[in-house]
């Protein structure tokens, strides 16, 4: 039973994904009516499989997972799934509607297309419900995702990182939503600012405990607590292992002396068992990528690429303008302009070498990170995505070993080496791509919203990486703090065209 003011609750909740691929553990904890939680820990762990629990996808296969009568549920999920990518965004709304319907076994809704426009005011997008959702930029299918959530009025909203390619003023609006919004929500998010300013409580996913914590406070203080127990634990394990190896040479020293020495000998190794089970496991929750190092493509030299013109979206139109933009190796260009602007599709163009007016040096190796993966193949393994990417580039002089190497900096274990791309979490997805950069030795970078998914931890490992690249590098980012730590030598900004 909950009480009235608990919705949600795990009680010793445990769930395997897959064989001998355990997520949770026996997890306990509760939510209450109107709380803002945030839901955190390390890429993998396992975050969005509790959504999936809370949702009812998954049932846990021990334990219990508890929710109040009549509850209503949405998820605001991290991207549109590709098989609904030729949806037009009444079709989108549509099947949001009638899943909700279906799940909550609810009668169909009729009155759609109110309710959308209501919904896109909502979320702060101007846009015709005949568009195909595959023609709106990052940023505004991440406006879409939380709409679809909020267009079925949920008890409890489950948000999967909402941030995700927002601009400032998106991420903005999206604040002072949930600041004023009275129901219950669940946020995952890697944007320590954005979820300090409504957390109230924070559950934690430890990835190799499977277990899960409950704090109360904001993010920060939060974030704080924990560290400080991480080191309480560190220094208790530290006197604990000094004592062990005190004890434990006094009973060598005894059980040699024979006698009734053997008998003190035998108490203190009983003494030195019992502080042993005492040591904690050293927590590596907040373990960080390894500083990494994208070797330059060799023997490329001056101009990289020039731009001539560009094509941007205003006003629900697009417009040609001219532009003179030229990269030399060693240089950075910073894109920059708001959501759906047509920064994405300018460095798919560029990518492809077909951008009108666009002139890329003949040889030149291009590093391509985009914000949805879809460089990835999601049916390889990433070991088969790895090695792709190895031969693909012509870089025959990184041995497996080295491979290997590589992948252990992202936190690349063996078990995920050989998982399916599309069976990965996005910030697993994310560091592959990383790793992918490294072998491939590019000589331009190309990088569309490079921290998407990412746990801020790695964040800035990943800049000073970048930072140091040696070639040409384009990119697109909604993260100041990020683009701060980049030595930025060009900007162009489409807004201003």
């Amino acid at each position: 039973m909950l009480n009235s003011d608990v919705i949600l609750r795990f009680n010793k909740a445990s769930f395997e994904y897959g064989h001998n691929k355990p997520i949770l553990i026996e997890a306990d904890f509760s939510v209450r009516r109107g709380a803002k939680i945030t839901l955190m820990g390390q890429n993998g762990a396992g975050k969005s499989t509790i959504f999936q629990l809370i949702t009812g996808a998954f049932k846990p296969d021990s334990g219990a997972v508890n929710i109040e009568n009549g509850l209503t549920i949405a998820t605001a999920r991290q991207v549109i799934p590709r098989e609904q990518m030729q949806l037009t965004v009444r079709e989108f709304f549509v099947t949001a509607l009638r899943d909700s319907a279906k799940r909550e076994k609810m009668p169909p809704i009729y009155d759609i297309e109110p309710r959308v426009d209501k919904i896109l005011k909502v979320v702060n997008l101007k846009a015709s419900q005949e568009k195909i959702i595959k023609t709106f930029s990052g940023g505004q299918q991440a406006r879409l995702l939380l709409a679809s959530a909020l267009i079925q009025n949920p008890d409890l909203l489950l948000l999967d990182e909402p941030t995700n390619n927002l601009d400032k003023s998106g991420i903005e609006h999206l604040t002072k939503f949930l600041i004023d919004y009275k129901k219950s929500c669940i946020v995952i998010s890697h944007d320590a600012d954005f979820l300090n300013k409504f957390t109230q409580g924070v559950l934690y996913l430890d990835i190799f405990t499977k277990k899960v914590e409950q704090y109360a406070g904001n993010y920060f203080d939060v974030v704080k607590e924990i560290s400080a127990r991480l080191e309480r634990e560190r220094m208790k394990n530290v006197r604990l292992e000094r004592d062990i190896a005190d004890r434990k040479e006094q009973a060598s020293f005894f059980a040699q002396k024979g006698g009734h020495m053997r008998d003190v000998a035998k108490k203190m190794r009983e003494k030195i068992e019992e502080l042993e089970e005492e040591v904690v496991d050293a927590r590596r929750e907040d373990k960080t990528i390894r500083n990494f190092f994208i070797p330059c493509q060799e023997d490329i030299s001056g101009q990289l690429f020039e731009l001539k013109s560009v094509s941007v979206i205003k006003n629900h139109k697009l417009v040609n303008k001219k532009v003179e933009v030229i990269l030399k190796k060693g240089e950075r260009l910073l894109l920059t302009g708001p959501n759906g602007i047509g920064k994405t599709t300018l460095l798919e163009k560029l990518a492809a070498g077909d951008a009108k007016g666009e002139y890329v040096a003949k040889g030149i190796r291009i590093g391509y990170y985009r914000q949805d993966f879809s460089t990835l193949n999601f049916e390889s393994t990433v070991w088969d995505s790895l090695v792709s990417a190895m031969n693909d580039s012509t870089v025959l002089d990184i041995s497996y070993e080295k491979l290997h190497s590589v992948v252990a900096g992202f936190l690349i274990n063996e078990q995920v080496l050989q998982t399916k791309i599309g069976n990965l979490s996005e910030g697993q997805k994310g560091l592959v791509a990383f790793a992918r950069l490294v072998i491939q030795k590019p000589g331009l970078l190309i990088l569309d919203e490079p921290t998407n998914h990412i746990n801020f931890r790695h964040i800035p490992v990943i800049a000073a990486a970048l930072d140091k690249f040696a070639g040409g590098m384009i990119l697109v980012s909604h993260v100041p703090e990020f683009v701060k730590q980049i030595k930025i030598n060009k900007t162009l900004d489409l807004e201003k065209l």
